[in-house]
């Protein structure tokens, strides 16, 4: 089993979920295709979806859903099998 991350490609503050009423995109543990959104990142009240660039299993995130994010900084981390 490989270890992978899922980048943030822009700083500004990390969502887990489309709004505080709905379910998150993904759960750790839940299992991840390549293109699956796992979260957004409002920059200047502009949302730009967080997408897998791999397949496997979501194992932990690493930012917290709400929390700043800087460009280059590790969102989740994806285990592949």
């Amino acid at each position: 089993m490989e270890k992978l991350e899922i980048i943030s490609e822009l700083p500004g503050i990390f969502y887990r979920r489309q709004a505080p009423d709905q379910p998150f995109f993904k759960k750790e543990g839940d299992l991840l295709k390549k293109g699956d959104v796992i979260g957004l990142v409002e920059v200047m009240k502009s949302y730009f979806e967080v997408k897998s660039g791999v397949a496997g299993t979501l194992t932990k995130f690493l930012i917290e859903d709400e929390a700043a994010v800087m460009a280059g900084q590790v969102i989740a981390e994806v285990t592949s099998s």
